[in-house]
């Protein structure tokens, strides 16, 4: 099928270019001997999970307990669950899990690990736990001066094992090399630390996708968890990790209607793209008219304001989303293409999975 034979909205992924931002993520894991465990919420997908494992990830990473129910079809041996899991019903679908594979919760509390260790005990299985520390986001993890505290509380716990530390530097958006110094020095002071106290931590685990090629500066790390990676997006172009030529995913859209002087609207609105917007002009780059502005959506519709750039009802248009992985998140399926052909066709399995 060529690529204009697709019903729009359509999101497209240009597989030779994901393939080589798998590629280059592994040869620089291999070389820096770090740890690939990639989050999933970007392609939400246990068959693009199963790529990221061949091309050497050590395990995927997911954040719900229903994710990780997905993520056990790519043949996962090794999970990590990087969200704080709370409740009795996500208790017995965890430890279900557990069963199946093996399985690490990310933790910054003992009230958050009791009941795992509870529930793993009463169902004879061993959950690990990473104690999460807050790296400077102010989003989770225990604050630096209580991790200590956390390591003491969580080995006195029976029914889960403690398999070392896990935090997120997502406060460091633009390779700010002041930031990534202070986040290397507070890590490695930090391993430090609980090595004095007696706990080993066999498992460091962090990185982001804008912080990617700096993870090896990071001292005490061996494990990233970048997740954009595998597509990138108009975030990761503007935060200096990719560049344009790197993004995989895009969405074609139809231009609708041309009734208002000055705009088109495409047949793509809140319900196809993110509304994240950050520090970015509009809801999305064109690539073929960067001049024109993607100002407003609602449900259906995209509003784009040009300047003298023409476009006539049934044009197509093809648009760099700014978050590709909440865009995902909204599309049944994805189209891979070679060129102009569609070659493949996926669900999008870990869609709305919110529990």
């Amino acid at each position: 099928m060529h690529i204009h034979e697709l019903d729009t909205p359509a999101l497209v992924v240009d597989l030779d270019v994901m393939e080589r931002n798998l590629s280059r993520m592994a040869d620089y894991t291999k070389k820096h001997s770090l740890r690939l465990r990639p989050h999933t919420k970007t392609h939400k997908s246990p068959l693009l999970g199963a790529r990221q494992l061949a091309h050497g990830a050590a395990g995927l990473t997911v954040a719900k307990v229903s994710e990780a129910e997905v993520m056990l079809a790519a043949g996962v041996e090794d999970l990590l669950i990087a969200f704080p899991i709370f409740g009795a019903e996500k208790m017995r679908r965890l430890v279900e899990v557990a069963k199946k594979t093996r399985v690490t919760v990310a933790v910054d509390s003992v009230e958050v690990a009791r009941p795992i260790a509870e529930a793993a005990t009463a169902a004879g299985v061993t959950i690990g736990v990473l104690a999460e520390v807050d790296a400077g986001l102010h989003r989770v993890g225990v604050q630096p001066e209580l991790f200590a505290g956390l390591l003491q509380e969580l080995a006195l716990l029976k029914g889960i094992e403690l398999r070392g530390m896990a935090f997120y530097p997502g406060h460091i958006k633009n390779q700010d090399a002041t930031l990534l110094a202070a986040l290397s020095s507070l890590i490695q002071g930090l391993v430090d630390e609980a090595a004095a106290a007696g706990f080993a931590l066999p498992i460091v685990s962090g990185g982001t996708t804008p912080t990617m090629w700096h993870s090896h500066e990071v001292a005490g790390m061996n494990e990233i968890r970048p997740g954009t990676y595998i597509f990138n997006d108009r975030n990761v172009v503007i935060s200096g990790a990719c560049t344009m030529e790197d993004c995989a995913a895009t969405i074609i859209a139809t231009v609708v209607s041309t009734s208002v002087p000055g705009q088109f609207v495409i047949d793509g609105g809140s319900k196809t793209f993110s509304s994240d917007r950050a520090a970015m002009d509009g809801f999305g780059l064109f690539l073929d008219a960067p001049e024109a502005l993607f100002e407003k959506m609602n449900e259906e519709h995209g509003y784009v304001k040009h300047a003298g750039h023409k476009r006539k009802v049934g044009e197509r248009v093809r648009v760099l989303p700014n978050h590709i992985c909440v865009a995902v998140n909204l599309h049944e399926k994805v189209y891979g293409v070679r060129g102009d052909q569609v070659v493949e066709t996926w669900t999008v399995d870990g869609r709305g999975k919110l529990q």
